[in-house]
């Protein structure tokens, strides 16, 4: 999720669909299902969105008709709503004074609650983004005073960026479970992003994190700020996990530097005697690096990634998720024969990653295979935007650590404790949503308000 404001009369300079483009690229390990990019030329939103990758969706051509001096932009991983180009991001909806569009990071959990507030067929998608675009394009008074009306009333995660013809406006739940950070722009540009990689592809400098509850305005003023909602900070700890690329800062801290620390801790937890560390890349690459020098065993490289194809967590379908595992990763036999291997990995969420790696690696001539995990046993649903919503998914929330260390054939199976990976962090637990990990959710989830197709049945 990407948003740019430059003044008008540098527009042609600043090119904003580009730099929209380039956020979006380094943004890619978000979502990997659709893509778009709204730009206004300050009388009129022209949007361009479709499935597909960042760079099938646009090219050259097509980024040269998306002239102007704002611009939103997403790249599209489902958690309500089906992975349909009409669910694709951004949301368009025409307004009293023009139009609006917007783009959301996050999962809402009353969206049965707020689509009730809409006429109906007033819907043209399945997703919550579409129901608070509708309800903030509805509202009177412009996008501004709608959000002060509706996000008071919004529950659940998240990170939104959105603009009419002349002003670019962000927001984060009071929680501020996903990530969101400003940038500026030299010649008084400004960038809102997802990571503060997204700010480092085009140059922008990190000014600060959006504050959970707060509603930002950017227009010709600068940059004006307001509180919606008082903060409860919970910020996700699988970002840290997962998510979020190892080059991006959260809360000050580096999470390439997090998941190193986190290595360092499981070999302590869980050491075992072997010839060779390796990760599985590139999740498992940081913590892999700290749990060698911990250990003091050789780190190496023992698996081959086939770099063009997409992260295997993140496909929409259980078939295409398994074959992609076989696509993705291949053994360097000449590395692992004979060895005994630790293999590090960021989690395990469904088992068959780990199933397909242990299989190869034997296969390969590794004489003994120990698993470790940088994350605790990933045991509970996650409501908050990703893609996990049922207990049944989950291998961790099925089977004890013993039962998932056969399941996967591995000699050996450890993950580092909660304890452990919050502390790596350094910040305090109650100021972290840990829900997949310990079922303790920060905001209560309504029964009719779980499943990605909530908004379908019956359409």
């Amino acid at each position: 999720m990407f948003g740019v404001w430059v003044p008008a009369d540098q527009a042609s300079r600043a090119e904003v669909s580009k730099l929209t483009y380039y956020g979006l690229y380094a943004l890619q390990h978000r979502g990997q299902e659709s893509a778009g990019i709204a730009v206004s030329d300050g009388s009129r939103i022209v949007v361009f969105k479709d499935m597909g990758l960042v760079a099938q969706v646009f090219d050259e051509s097509v980024l040269n008709t998306l002239r102007g001096h704002i611009a939103v932009g997403h790249c599209r991983y489902s958690t309500t709503g089906s992975p349909t180009w009409e669910n694709a991001q951004p949301t368009f909806r025409p307004t009293d004074a023009g139009g609006l569009a917007l783009v959301h990071n996050g999962n809402l959990i009353n969206t049965p609650e707020l689509a009730a507030r809409l006429d109906a067929g007033v819907l043209n998608a399945t997703s919550d983004t579409e129901v608070l675009t509708a309800l903030l394009a509805t509202r009177e008074g412009g996008p501004l005073a709608a959000a002060r009306d509706i996000l008071p009333a919004t529950r659940g995660a998240y990170s939104l960026v959105f603009m009419d013809e002349g002003t670019l406006y962000a927001a984060r739940d009071p929680e501020g479970i996903r990530p969101l950070v400003l940038g500026a722009l030299e010649d008084r540009g400004w960038v809102v992003a997802s990571e503060t990689a997204g700010l480092d592809i085009v140059g922008a400098r990190f000014v600060r994190e959006i504050e959970p509850g707060e509603l930002i305005a950017i227009d010709g003023d600068g940059v004006r700020s307001e509180r919606f909602a008082e903060a409860r900070p919970k910020g996700c700890l699988f970002e840290y996990v997962y998510l979020a690329r190892p080059d991006t800062t959260i809360a000050g801290r580096s999470v390439q530097a997090t998941r190193v620390e986190v290595g360092r801790r499981l070999a302590a937890e869980h050491p075992v005697e072997a010839d060779l560390v390796i990760p599985t890349p590139e999740s498992g690459t940081p913590a892999a690096i700290g749990y060698a020098e911990a250990s003091g065993i050789p780190y190496g490289q023992g698996l081959v990634k086939n770099s063009y194809v997409g992260r295997t967590f993140i496909q929409p379908s259980q078939t295409i998720r398994q074959l992609g595992i076989r696509l993705k990763l291949n053994p360097l036999r000449e590395a692992i024969e004979g060895k005994r291997l630790i293999v590090v990995d960021d989690s395990i969420v469904r088992g068959n990653t780990q199933r397909a790696i242990v299989s190869m690696l034997r296969d390969a001539g590794a004489s003994e295979v120990h698993v470790r995990i940088s994350s605790p046993p990933v045991a509970w649903p996650c409501f908050y935007g990703i893609d996990f919503a049922t207990r049944a998914e989950l291998i961790a929330g099925n089977l004890s650590v013993e039962e998932i260390r056969d399941s996967i054939g591995a000699d050996s199976l450890g993950y580092v404790s909660l304890d452990e990976l919050i502390s790596a962090t350094r910040i305090a637990k109650d100021r972290l949503c840990r829900a997949c990990f310990d079922g303790v959710y920060p905001i209560e989830v309504e029964q009719d308000a779980r499943g990605k197709h909530l908004l379908e049945a019956g359409r």
